[in-house]
């Protein structure tokens, strides 16, 4: 740099400088002159000065810059410009004197670090830069840079007595520290910090390479989160301690970038961390996502480093504070809630807070020691090694409990606790009971409540239990044996009763008095409530509330046996069915013929009095005993005034719904006809009825079991069939509707018989379902189905095809079907996969919990699922969820539904279905528009005389050679 002395004559020069100095000070005028300073004084002892506090910053003085020296040993203050030695200069310069007091030349190096942690701020914080591009002293040339990747150093040579000012020029106004050292000493102290960087670097290295392995091994999700956390601190230690710029090459300001970089690297790591091994996300899920956009934000300050470091940097140790003051809040927490994980942490979180203290007080510049920032380094190194040693511990902690290594108190302690049980203890000599955890809770009442004498209890129990408590009690207590096993109801705070049940055992003293009683005790409502139901399911209905068709027998049997005999005792019988009651589940919906059922149960009751019973028979027939009364013409009148009532019109959904019924009626008069007899009369009374067109009462006449004797002669015609093989399967296509490719067929059973001609299923098989021949006809139709797919692959090769079969009510009540089933597909070698049974909603509702015991069991063995007619019975929606289905055939009724409502109905049943993850099979499809909507809906397969008739074994065969003629090549 051009460098100008001025020396002035003294004393009228010296005056002169000294004014003007005055001058350009007291008014800070232009032309970068700045006031003379004092110099620091060095001796030969002094082997490192901070100059930093005698330095002074001038900022924005421009490129040339003017200031008057330190007064030279013989007085004289003198005047030196210096100019910028780049055409980017800011302005900025420094000043500083140094004055040799020593008889000697002294050997001096000026060192400026590019980054110090210490007073760097918390928020805008300075990451470090080149801080001086040259120094001029007022004597001699400009001073030579040493090489150094870490600060500025500059190598200066004093003579003795020499009194010299030095003008850096500055990149930045920022000169956090600038340092005056011996040359061997700055050399030794270097040495020094760079063994201990290489130290810390090496045990933060093994410590993250460890952790990965130990995650690879272990592969636990505590361990990926500590290995990033190590991963992180490494990264940060690297460019800390300057290894980066070994590896690397890295400018100044690079170096910010990837020291911004690391701190947010840090910060997200730590967050990481602490949500993973305290495992938020099972405490609240809203913790999950408020981690997760916290890492989001951590994440994007990666792209705002490279635009800003500062800010980037400043934000992200304001979240490492946030962080570490948020987990020591939780890890408290959950530690006072017995929380093993936060307890284990808490020695590694204290380390953490008092590092976070450290570098708190390093950054604002309260602890200015040059080993703060290696100290702080040296801290986060130990801070994961403490974390790694927790994570380990907890993760390889409960060996000895893996292999066993436990006694049975422990065992029997580890079991109860698992069972979730509540633990009951009567201490009978102080007559106090304490459960653990406490009941109360459960109950909904004040802690300790349940907690105390026993007479507390009493008053609690129901009054029916309460008698049967004591009595328990006072057995157990008298014969000093035995063991405590009672159910007994409890009031809750909010008055429902609650089931519970105390199983316990006494524990005797040394007089042999009960001194104890010890078990357990748990709320059974749930069950209690299951098993009502499914009394309540066996007996009445669980639509009307009406006895079922078993218990409306039961009783009509009780009425004719105590009628034995006595002519007091005349009961009437009446079958009554509703006239066109599909047509409304068809219109309607389910809901709408429930509704129907209910009102019409509500209008009927209202028609009798105490001693007549009313049942629901199954579907929309109706069973009535009447016994009040006996006179004919008032029985005719009774039974007008129930066609009647039937007939009144209902409202639903602002539609009118206009309803008859056809009504059979029977007196008894044959003492020796039984109750299933004299309902067998009514019913077909009520056939006739129905034959003759409905909305009718038809009194019984014996002619009318004529008719029964065509059914007992087709019965026997159809058992000489199954002998004879007159009994058939014809097989109608299934197609994809996206593709129109077969994907299946149904099993339809024909009766070819040799007087009659073709006899409609729908015809044989009530009368195989009522008789013992429902189980052999399904047998045969299963058997015959799977040998012809066997046959089909033969020929054809692997099909990708299934067959459905229709499975009746008779067999679900069968115990053999499921080994029967099992026995054919044996036999046949087909892929229970490749098989769909079918099943109607009106089945699974006849018996629910009976059809979901073989349902389930047919499904283990790998047979598919269908739910046939759906949208035609009476079931809850809910019946989808609690069998097995894969696959839901919509009734053609639906799909042919000529109302504005059929494509918003199908698209809600498809929506339904899909979301279930089930099959969609639409049956009756009329067109090939009805297709294209049905497959833009999402439905899966169509049935129907479009997409082929029902025909035989070997028409199919054929069919399946033309559609896959490449399967037996592959």
């Amino acid at each position: 740099m051009p460098l100008t002395r001025k020396p002035l004559a003294w004393p009228a020069a010296r005056l002169a400088a000294f004014l003007v100095a005055l001058v350009v000070f007291a008014l800070g005028l232009g032309g970068g002159v700045a006031h003379a300073l004092e110099p620091v004084k060095i001796s030969r002892e002094d082997t490192a000065l901070d100059l930093t506090a005698t330095t002074e910053i001038y900022s924005g003085r421009g490129d040339a810059f003017q200031v008057s020296t330190a007064p030279g040993t013989d007085g004289i203050v003198r005047r030196i410009e210096v100019r910028s030695s780049t055409e980017n200069h800011q302005g900025d310069w420094a000043v500083f004197a140094l004055a040799n007091v020593s008889e000697e030349q002294l050997e001096r190096v000026i060192v400026a670090p590019h980054f110090r942690l210490v007073n760097s701020k918390l928020f805008w914080p300075d990451l470090g830069s080149q801080r001086i591009l040259s120094i001029t002293p007022s004597e001699g040339f400009a001073l030579d840079r040493q090489p150094s990747e870490e600060a500025d150093v500059f190598r200066i040579t004093l003579n003795p007595g020499a009194v010299i000012t030095f003008v850096a020029e500055l990149t930045t106004p920022e000169l956090p520290q600038i340092y005056l050292w011996q040359p061997d000493a700055y050399k030794d102290t270097v040495n020094a910090f760079t063994l201990y960087r290489g130290i810390v670097l090496g045990i933060a290295g093994l410590l993250a390479v460890f952790l990965t392995i130990l995650f690879v091994v272990k592969g636990t999700s505590m361990l990926p989160a500590t290995a990033a956390l190590a991963w992180a601190v490494l990264a940060y230690i690297c460019v800390d301690f300057g290894f980066l710029s070994k590896l690397i090459t890295v400018t100044a300001d690079d170096e910010r970038i990837w020291r911004a970089g690391t701190e947010v690297f840090l910060a997200a790591g730590l967050v990481i961390f602490l949500f993973t091994y305290l495992n938020l996300n099972r405490w609240h899920q809203h913790l999950g996502y408020a981690t997760l956009a916290w890492i989001l934000g951590l994440g994007l300050l990666f792209g705002v480093a490279v635009y800003d470091p500062a800010i980037a940097s400043g934000i992200a140790r304001l979240s490492f504070a946030l962080t570490a003051t948020v987990g020591i809040v939780l890890i408290a927490y959950l530690g006072f809630n017995r929380y093993d994980r936060a307890i284990l942490l808490v020695p590694a979180w204290l380390l953490i807070l008092v590092w976070l203290f450290g570098a708190w007080l390093a950054v604002t510049g309260q602890l200015a020691n040059d080993i703060v920032q290696p100290a702080l380094g040296g801290g986060l190194v130990l801070i994961v090694l403490l974390i790694g040693f927790t994570v380990m511990q907890h993760a390889f902690s409960g060996g000895a409990y893996q292999l066993g290594l436990f006694s049975d108190l422990e065992r029997q302690a580890l079991a109860l606790t698992g069972s979730g049980d509540t633990v009951w203890d009567w201490d009978v000599a102080r007559d106090r009971v304490v459960t653990i955890p406490d009941i109360s809770h459960q109950l909904g009442l004040s802690l300790g409540t349940m907690n105390g004498p026993v007479r507390n209890w009493v008053p609690r129990l129901h009054p029916d239990d309460r008698d049967r408590f004591r009595a328990t009690l006072d057995v157990l207590l008298e014969h000093r044996r035995g063991r405590l096993n009672h159910e007994f109801r409890v009031r809750a705070e909010d008055g429902h009763y609650h089931w519970l049940s105390i199983r316990a055992r006494p524990v005797l003293g040394a007089n042999g008095e009960i001194i104890r009683c010890v078990g357990t005790i748990n709320d059974i409502t749930e069950q209690r409530n299951s098993v009502e139901r499914l009394l309540h399911n066996a007996l009445l209905d669980n639509l009307t509330g009406l006895p079922n068709r078993q218990v409306f027998l039961d009783r009509l049997q009780a009425i004719l046996l105590m009628g034995d005999g006595s002519n007091s005792i005349r009961p009437t019988v009446l079958a009554i069915d509703i006239d066109r009651y599909k047509q409304v589940n068809d219109m309607l919906g389910i809901a709408a013929g429930d509704n129907v059922l209910i009102a019409l149960t509500r209008r009927l009751r209202r028609l009798l009095r105490p001693q007549d019973t009313l049942a629901r028979l199954g579907g929309d027939q109706f069973g009535l005993i009447l016994m009040s009364e006996r006179d004919p013409a008032k029985i005719a009148d009774f039974a007008d005034a129930v066609s009647k009532a039937i007939m009144v019109p209902l409202n639903y959904g602002n539609r009118e719904i206009n309803l008859t019924a056809s009504i059979g009626l029977v007196s008894w008069l044959d003492q020796e006809q039984s109750a299933a007899g004299l309902l067998d009369d009514a019913e077909l009374a009520m056939f006739r009825a129905k034959k003759a067109g409905g909305n009718r009462v038809e009194p019984f006449r014996p002619a009318f079991r004529t008719s029964g004797s065509d059914r007992l002669q087709l019965e026997a015609d159809l058992k000489r069939a199954m002998e004879r093989k007159e009994l058939s399967l014809v097989y109608q296509p299934i197609v994809r509707l996206s593709d129109a490719e077969i994907a299946g067929f149904e099993a339809l059973m024909r009766w070819d018989h040799p007087k009659r001609g073709n006899i409609s299923p729908t015809e044989f098989i009530p009368i195989a379902e009522n008789s013992d021949l429902i189980n052999q006809l399904g047998l045969f139709a299963f058997d015959k189905a799977t040998s012809d797919l066997a046959e089909w692959q033969t020929q054809t090769g692997d099909l990708p095809i299934f067959i459905s079969i229709n499975l009746s009510s008779a067999q679900l009540l069968n115990n053999e079907l499921y080994d029967d089933m099992r026995a054919i597909l044996s036999k046949s070698r087909c892929d229970p996969a490749q098989i769909k049974m079918e099943l109607t909603e009106s089945l699974v509702m006849e018996n629910p919990e009976q059809a979901r015991l073989v349902l389930e069991k047919l499904r283990e063995a790998g047979l598919r699922l269908a739910l046939d007619d759906f949208g035609t019975g009476h079931s809850s929606l809910s019946y989808l969820t609690r069998f097995p289905f894969d696959t839901i055939k919509i009734d053609k009724a639906l799909v042919r539904d000529p109302s504005d409502k059929r494509a918003v109905i199908l698209r809600a049943v498809i929506t339904m279905a899909r979301e279930l993850d089930m099959r969609v099979v639409a049956e009756g499809i009329e067109s090939e528009e009805d297709a294209i909507q049905l497959a833009q809906m999402g439905c899966d397969y169509g049935q129907s005389f479009l997409f082929g008739p029902p025909v035989g074994s070997e028409s199919i065969l054929r069919l399946l050679k033309e559609r896959f003629p490449l399967m037996k090549r592959a």
